[in-house]
């Protein structure tokens, strides 16, 4: 999605995917009115009251990463409506250590699950420090609450972290983590996803959010991530907001960050793979809901373990919008 206001706001792959879903012309007028090039004052105070941010970023070799940073509530401010100050470190072994740059592509999304809201903003970081980092707004917009399973988050000091595991294939402790899980996050970038200011790495640096990194929620029934070998994952592509960012940035550059997390324990598991979207076939037609499937190869596998600063009280509340989807036992 771009940025100026004079410019179109869907990319070429986001286009293709809302015209093969047949909602083109219904997106582009819509787009224009809902992501803005700044964030309203409801945004702005969203941002400031979450104990967690989701993070999309890519590195010098154009892998996106999909991250997460942590701290009390009101770690995250905003000094004015184009930019969000992040008082937060990256955790251990997070890729964030290591593609954080200024001028660098990045993706917030900003997730209360409890109230089931969510919002997202694009853009680029102006500053890093020992405090944390200023990100400069592109894109701002938010998120339907569809497929967010309801649970209460807050901020727990963790005095460092456990091992780290580094591989190309899932261990049993990952395959457990993806086969019990309700939730992940997926982060995505055109093929001109900035790394850096002055570090191109050979992508087209465009300099404009159409160009830049994406990271979205994705949610379903426990078991919704099918583990087919040690290396490949699929999961079902339920009926969005219909913008395309994620499967749009696939269209144009298949590779994925994934994050998931295991809520009892900590663990955190990063994921780097090729995705293929498929569109049709017996597969799509067997999983009830799913208007297409992801397939996902890992290239790389980083499992740290209890390593988030987060806890989540009471009982989940797997979201109404998954009701009648289906799984793949049945």
């Amino acid at each position: 999605m771009n940025a100026p206001d004079d410019l179109p706001v869907f990319h070429e792959g986001e286009c293709l995917m809302q015209a093969r879903a047949g909602v083109r012309d219904r997106m582009a007028a819509l787009g224009q009115h809902v992501i803005r090039t700044f964030m309203t004052e409801q945004h702005q105070a969203f941002f400031a009251q979450l104990p967690f941010v989701v993070v999309g970023s890519v590195d010098a070799a154009g892998q996106p990463w999909a991250s997460i940073l942590t701290n009390p509530p009101g770690f995250i401010s905003s000094p004015d409506a184009h930019q969000l100050l992040i008082r937060a470190q990256a955790l251990t072994a997070d890729p964030l250590r290591e593609t954080l740059v200024p001028g660098g592509s990045i993706a917030l999304l900003g997730i209360e699950q409890h109230t089931r809201r969510r919002n997202r903003m694009n853009g680029v970081v102006e500053r890093i420090d020992d405090d944390g980092l200023l990100v400069g707004v592109q894109q701002s917009f938010g998120n339907c609450p569809k497929y967010i399973q309801a649970r209460q988050a807050e901020y727990v000091k963790r005095e460092g972290a456990g091992s780290v595991h580094h591989d190309t294939t899932l261990s049993e402790t990952a395959y457990q983590i993806i086969t019990r899980a309700d939730t992940l996050f997926i982060a995505t970038a055109h093929p001109g996803a900035n790394h850096g200011a002055t570090q191109s790495h050979g992508l087209e640096e465009e300099g404009d959010g159409a160009h830049g990194v994406d990271v979205s929620h994705r949610g379903g029934k426990p078991g919704f991530v099918r583990v087919d070998s040690d290396n490949t994952l699929t999961l079902p592509d339920f009926a969005g907001n219909r913008f395309f960012n994620t499967l749009g940035n696939i269209m144009l550059n298949p590779r994925v960050g994934l994050l998931l997390f295991d809520f009892e324990t900590g663990d955190v598991l990063y994921l780097a793979a090729d995705a293929e979207i498929v569109f049709d076939g017996s597969e799509v037609d067997a999983f009830a809901g799913a208007e297409r499937l992801l397939r996902l190869s890992i290239m790389e596998v980083r499992h740290v373990v209890a390593s988030l600063s987060l806890r989540w009280k009471g009982e989940v509340q797997i979201s109404p919008f998954l009701m009648h989807t289906g799984s793949w036992t049945a």
